[in-house]
């Protein structure tokens, strides 16, 4: 009889090319990257886009769409904004990213513009799509009969990330300068300021904003201290951590600071919106708590799939940032269709608008997931020819593992 064709592999089990795909990343990473550092970045960004998700509603009334927060309904979920606003993490892991990064480009012998233009790239060149669409968007629904305030409603959320994207280009553009700079420098700037602002009420109405600056510079110049092997001790983190809470809490029930971390709509002062002392000191409390959770996190990243999910999120941390408001803006007015949606659509204002709210994060995620199946490309760049890629891939890849496989 003839001999049977070897039969086809049968295709593997999802799971099972999942883990073969994480451990593949897993062999082609570097020994010497430090995954703590993408792991703390890859929870500030998932911090952020959830803390928006939960205390932004856009309710549905008189034929609009106004923002409104469930903070200002119920003061008790003020805790999700400490859990949640974590944009001091990214500033402190973006000082110790950019720190060593221009540290490594000096070595190199590459120029600070050379440097400069490679870090701006990756940050800005997704912002061209968002622009671009929010216009056509914004024409088209004025140019539909869609009130005014609904159009300012959408763009001013849509827009909003740009603020910090404004400011973290500013300091990563400054590292050469601040680098060295004590943290204790900026935050003397901010306590002076505050000082003027609600303690003796003097100065300027633009004072404040000398606080967007000068605010997030201390856990950027806290990241660059890190850089330089200055906050390696326990001790450290541990300071960090117990005397941002010290402050913090003395802060917010002996000055009067408020409780929320994130600005809410009708109030008299917002901790964010610029920054205030009482959240400078809570980002230090807060960068003190990353630091301490350094070892842990290493652990954590070294499994496969673990570093798999840390390696995505990082790939793709700006557009991820500056599309999660438009991901969820986008399942709001789809939901319109069918009515006025709980959760989605109505005013923030009981336990059950939580509930609901809740169940909407997945479909949060899935609109998320289209977005950067749509734009991730912007912040990748153009691709590398294939032979530039392989060089890339030999360089780290074990011998065993070939080109085409990575």
């Amino acid at each position: 009889m003839p001999e049977q064709a070897p039969r086809a592999h049968a295709p593997r089990h999802p799971l099972h090319a999942l883990r073969l795909g994480a451990r593949r990343l897993d062999a082609a990473t570097p020994a010497s990257r430090d995954r703590a550092v993408d792991a703390l970045r890859a929870l500030a960004i998932l911090g952020v886009v959830l803390g928006h998700w939960l205390v932004t509603a856009l309710v549905a009334q008189d034929g609009a769409l106004h923002t409104e927060s469930p903070l200002g309904h119920q003061s008790w979920l003020t805790p999700v904004s400490w859990l949640f606003q974590t944009l001091a993490v990214f500033f402190l892991v973006g000082g110790h990213v950019a720190t060593r990064s221009l540290a490594t480009a000096q070595t190199r012998g590459d120029s600070y513009g050379h440097w400069l233009r490679a870090r701006m790239a990756r940050l800005l060149r997704p912002v061209t799509a968002l622009l671009a669409l929010w216009t056509v968007t914004a024409a088209a629904l004025l140019l539909g009969g869609t009130p005014l305030a609904t159009v300012h409603s959408l763009v001013k959320l849509a827009l909003s990330p740009l603020w910090f994207l404004l400011v973290f280009a500013a300091l990563t553009a400054a590292t050469p300068l601040v680098a060295r700079l004590n943290p204790l420098w900026p935050l003397a700037v901010v306590l002076h300021v505050d000082l003027l602002r609600f303690g003796l009420h003097v100065g300027p109405s633009w004072l404040g904003w000398t606080n967007l600056a000068a605010g997030w510079l201390v856990p950027y110049t806290l990241g660059a201290a890190w850089a330089r092997g200055e906050l390696r001790s326990r001790r450290s983190a541990r300071a960090l951590l117990f005397g941002g809470t010290a402050a913090t809490v003395l802060l917010v029930g002996c000055a009067g600071y408020p409780a929320s971390m994130v600005g809410v709509p009708g109030a008299a002062v917002s901790n964010l919106n610029p920054p205030t002392l009482a959240a400078v000191t809570f980002g230090l409390a807060q960068c003190g708590l990353a630091l301490s959770l350094r070892d842990r996190l290493r652990r954590a990243a070294a499994r496969p799939l673990v570093w798999a999910a840390v390696a995505l999120v990082n790939l793709s941390a700006m557009t991820v940032f500056l599309w999660h408001q438009t991901a969820m803006m986008a399942a709001t007015a789809t939901g319109l269709v069918a009515g006025r949606l709980p959760g989605l659509h109505t005013a923030p204002d009981s336990l059950l608008w939580v509930a609901y709210r809740l169940a909407w994060l997945p479909v949060f995620a899935v609109a998320l997931a289209l977005c950067l199946a749509a734009f991730r490309h912007r912040e990748r760049g153009p691709r590398r020819t294939r032979r530039g890629s392989s060089r890339v891939v030999h360089r780290h890849l074990p011998p065993s593992k070939s080109p085409r496989h990575a």
